[in-house]
């Protein structure tokens, strides 16, 4: 259990600890969103991305009065909204400044890097400690432009990820997180907020990464419920009970994110698993995060399965490695375009693989799993991918993504017109002409996701921007 000082459970609004009598945090968070401040500061900021540029500035005069008018109610509003956030005194003061300067200097391309230095998230995980957080920043699976969004968060720190977390599961930078309101840029299906995408004059080191563990959750819920339905799936009691419980997925999905984050700089790996600044082909991608997330499925096997784990830690265990599966074979294959669609053909792997191991059935138009056999054979996948990442640096680049092709083909059919498949390739030149001979939809949907796909586009469509309280 994290250790708090008594000045610190002092400052923190809405804490158990803290609480009067006959309150409770969701009454408390409700009255946060309903706050004519925070009101009033987010119809400002919608207001003001109308006003800027792909960079973030204002870059048409005529319209700095009206963005002069709304950062002066954004700035007001943060000063009203201050005494509910005294834990994040020092970043809203900064952010004050920031918006100061950024005004006085004509709503040019906006620098916010002190006021993002002084946001330390990561410096007090406790449970449903709340953030108001500002910033001009784009948002992942949204908008590529840096406009000013605006974010009301808590924290999602139940006791026995605590416990993982300062025992066997070091994360220090991992933040989870549940969205009680948030601007435009956020109703997408974005699940993260990094201090990366932020406007900002130079590149610091980077301390902290939240992910959106509600919307992850409810998105999951909605999706599986109806996976399950269309492919007449009989579900586990417990698989079923995840299903219903939002708070008991958000824990769920809070210790495979935490397992998962963790895992990429860890392992035997390529000297440079998974930079996004690296040019390479997208099936590069997909091992890597399956690679993570096979990580969080085996270390849950693990924690099931010895004698010292503690029976909340276990039960959520077990529901991981549902979530993994369910996620990775429902929602991630069938997500998105078909353009380099790596978390898409991630998910496409898993099924195969469990399909062609025998243990996942489409039999009688019914979908089948044989849950006793399925961990064996996920660990297996596991080592694969284990084993290519670790001769890889025995390898030439070119030799490294020709084996990480081959652990893919040997199990998702690439499109027949494939270069890669008929290794018709430059492999005399430089490594860029080898990504660009990658076919956009490289490992084309099957006819099983392909009518798949059709019954559930909807439902996957209409999880964008999905919380806990709409789910």
């Amino acid at each position: 259990m994290l250790e708090r000082t008594s000045a610190t459970a002092a400052a923190i609004v809405g804490e158990p600890e803290v609480l009067d009598e006959g309150t409770s945090d969701e009454v408390l968070s409700a009255d946060l969103v309903a706050h004519p401040a925070w009101r009033a500061l987010k119809t400002a900021a919608t207001a003001l991305q109308a006003h800027q540029a792909k960079d973030g500035s204002v870059a048409d005069a005529a319209a700095r009065d009206s963005a002069g008018q709304l950062v002066s109610t954004i700035r007001g509003s943060l000063t009203a909204l201050a005494p509910h956030f005294p834990h994040d005194a020092g970043y809203l003061s900064a952010l004050d400044t920031d918006f100061e300067r950024w005004t006085a200097e004509g709503f040019g391309v906006p620098d916010f890097l002190d006021s993002l230095n002084a946001f330390q998230p990561q410096r007090a995980r406790i449970n449903g400690l709340r953030h108001l957080v500002v910033f001009p920043m784009l948002t992942q699976n949204g908008s590529t432009s840096r406009l000013v969004e605006a974010l009301l968060i808590e924290v999602l720190w139940p006791e026995f990820v605590a416990h993982l977390e300062a025992d066997g599961y070091s994360n220090a930078l991992f933040v989870p997180v549940r969205l009680l309101d948030f601007t435009p840029g956020y109703h997408t299906n974005s699940a993260v907020l990094f201090p990366e995408t932020v406007a900002m004059r130079e590149i610091p080191t980077f301390t902290w990464g939240a992910i959106f563990a509600d919307r992850e959750a409810a998105r999951f819920r909605r999706v599986v419920r109806e996976a399950a339905s269309v492919t007449a799936l009989d579900l586990p009691a417990d698989a079923a009970a995840l299903l219903d419980d939002q708070r008991l997925a958000e824990e769920t999905f809070v210790m495979w994110d935490l397992i998962h984050d963790r895992t990429h700089m860890r392992g035997e790996l390529p000297f440079d698993p998974f930079m996004i600044k690296q040019r390479m082909p997208f099936f590069l991608y997909s091992l890597e995060e399956l690679r993570c997330d096979l990580t969080a499925y085996r270390e849950a096997v693990r924690l099931a399965r010895a004698d010292d784990t503690d029976d909340v830690t276990r039960e959520r265990a077990r529901l991981v490695q549902y979530a993994v599966i369910f996620d990775r074979i429902f929602r991630f294959a069938l997500t998105g375009n078909r353009v380099r669609n790596y978390d898409g053909l991630g998910g496409q792997l898993l099924f195969a693989w469990l399909h062609q191991h025998k243990v996942l059935h489409w039999t009688d138009t019914r979908l089948s799993i044989d849950w006793d056999e399925v961990p064996d054979v996920v660990l297996a996948l596991g080592l694969e991918i284990e084993e290519l990442y670790w001769r890889s640096i025995d390898r030439p680049k070119a030799a490294h993504w020709l084996a990480a092709y081959e652990l893919v083909a040997s199990t998702v059919t690439p499109h027949p017109a494939s270069a890669w498949a008929r290794r018709d390739l430059p492999l005399d030149g430089p490594p860029r002409g080898l990504t660009d001979a990658v076919l956009d939809d490289e490992f084309p949907l099957s006819m099983f996701y392909e009518a798949l796909a059709k019954k559930m586009s909807d439902v996957i469509k209409s999880t964008a921007g999905i919380t806990a309280t709409t789910a």
